[in-house]
């Protein structure tokens, strides 16, 4: 008899689904090129994916799952996908379904738990005929003519699953920086002769090569990270700006140099993989260094623009292996608009005035960069207006001889000071060449 029950029980246990995983989130969101699925889940688990037609589908199987959370689809970002459900077609296996709008190229892969995020089922999802990102590419193309905009790619920080640092008031950085990218992008558009570009307009995140590589593809004049920053001590406070350091830049030159003899590495219009390795290093090292002193002295102008509207961080430009940063041709720099930690700097983020006026004077330091060293065929090279500088505490002469990169003396002659000494709120007329 116990023996029989025995046998009963083992057979109703087998009878019964183990489950090897929950699907504990789910979350879509598009950006130009593509629409994302993730499906969160606790645990790893084998998965089968396959597409149907008529209507067209994605049907993903996950292996001795179960659903712990509800498929809700935000119509705000879902893209290509019109409704999502699930079913059991056995009693082991979870099926989820992506009904599509249209016809799309499908990827998937399982990424491994970092940070505050499990294992997670990527679903991208490429839409036949999208000429979004083409479009784009030919509106800035048309302006690479004679008398030409110059041209500023505006990167927002994290984005979609990578949410950035986050406030003591759950203000999350990817929002508030994609504000003010959206602001300086106005206030940069707004200014005769410039024209700015996103690399992001919206919630999806964008890997971090594939940022500076699309200023590359936009042809543009500069590169701009927006960030909000973090630190333990919620009292530190202030603006920061940031250019690539040395060790980074050496970093790159190397990869830059190894990847020049399989591809088609292109530093300022020049294809690298026909040159000889000799050949090929001195034209990165040079295009490299050009960029490198652009990038510090647009840096040094922006820097100077932020110190004038509120405090910084620090009293000087810093130095960082920031991968956005490495782009070999184009002058690049990441901007820490504030510390989200600090609670005060926090609700500034979100005021929308505090971030206009952030724009402006980021805006104010790019266009003086600008009309210092305009890019030769452009509007501003030909129409350029004086640059002025206001003095703000702190300031000496021979700083902001530096930081304009002008000689002490024309600086002297032109303003027609007899000695070095300048007043707080005094405007500086800074000589061109």
């Amino acid at each position: 008899m116990a023996i029989r029950l025995a046998l009963a029980w083992i057979l109703a246990m087998a009878a019964v689904p183990v489950f090897a995983a929950d699907v504990d989130g789910f979350r879509v969101w598009t950006d130009p090129e593509k629409t994302r699925a993730v499906l969160d889940l606790d645990e790893r688990t084998e998965y089968q994916l396959f597409t149907l037609d008529s209507p067209p589908r994605v049907v993903i199987d996950l292996d001795k799952s179960s659903l712990g959370h509800s498929l809700d689809l935000v119509p705000e970002h879902a893209g290509v996908i019109s409704g999502v459900r699930h079913g059991a077609p056995d009693k082991n296996t979870l099926r989820v379904v992506l009904d599509l709008a249209n016809q799309s190229e499908v990827k998937s892969f399982l990424l491994e738990p970092t940070g505050a995020y499990g294992y997670r089922l990527v679903v991208d999802l490429f839409p036949k005929n999208s000429g979004n990102r083409k479009t784009a590419l030919k509106h800035v193309s048309a302006m690479q003519a004679s008398s030409r905009d110059v041209v500023v790619a505006i990167d927002a920080g994290h984005g979609g699953e990578d949410p950035g640092a986050t406030g003591k008031n759950r203000t999350r950085e990817k929002d508030v920086v994609l504000a003010i990218a959206r602001e300086l992008k106005k206030s940069i558009d707004a200014q005769p002769g410039m024209t700015a570009v996103l690399t992001r307009n919206g919630d999806y995140y964008i890997p971090l090569r594939d940022r500076f590589e699309k200023a590359r593809k936009y042809r543009a004049d500069l590169f701009v990270s927006i960030h909000a920053d973090a630190f333990k001590n919620r009292k530190v406070s202030g603006s920061s700006v940031f250019v690539l350091s040395s060790k980074g830049a050496s970093s790159e030159f190397a990869r830059r140099l190894a990847a020049s003899e399989n591809s088609s590495d292109l530093i300022g219009g020049v294809t690298l993989n026909d040159k000889d390795d000799m050949l090929a290093s001195v034209l990165l090292d040079l295009s490299q260094s050009a960029t490198m002193e652009a990038s510090h002295a647009v840096a040094d102008s922006v820097f100077g623009s932020l110190k004038v509207m509120g405090k910084t961080h620090k009293n000087h430009v810093e130095h960082a292996n920031f991968m956005v940063l490495k782009s070999p041709d184009v002058p690049s720099i990441l901007v820490e608009t504030a510390f989200i930690s600090n609670p005060s700097e926090e609700k500034r983020l979100k005021d929308r005035g505090w971030q206009r006026r952030t724009a402006r004077a980021i805006t104010d330091g790019i266009q003086n960069y600008f009309y210092m060293s305009p890019p030769p065929g452009t509007w501003i090279a030909a129409n350029r207006q004086p640059v002025r500088h206001q003095v703000v505490r702190g300031d000496t002469l021979g700083e902001i001889a530096n930081r304009y990169r002008v000689s002490l003396y024309s600086l002297r002659r032109v303003n027609q000071l007899k000695t070095d000494n300048i007043r707080v709120g005094s405007e500086l007329l800074i000589p061109t060449t």
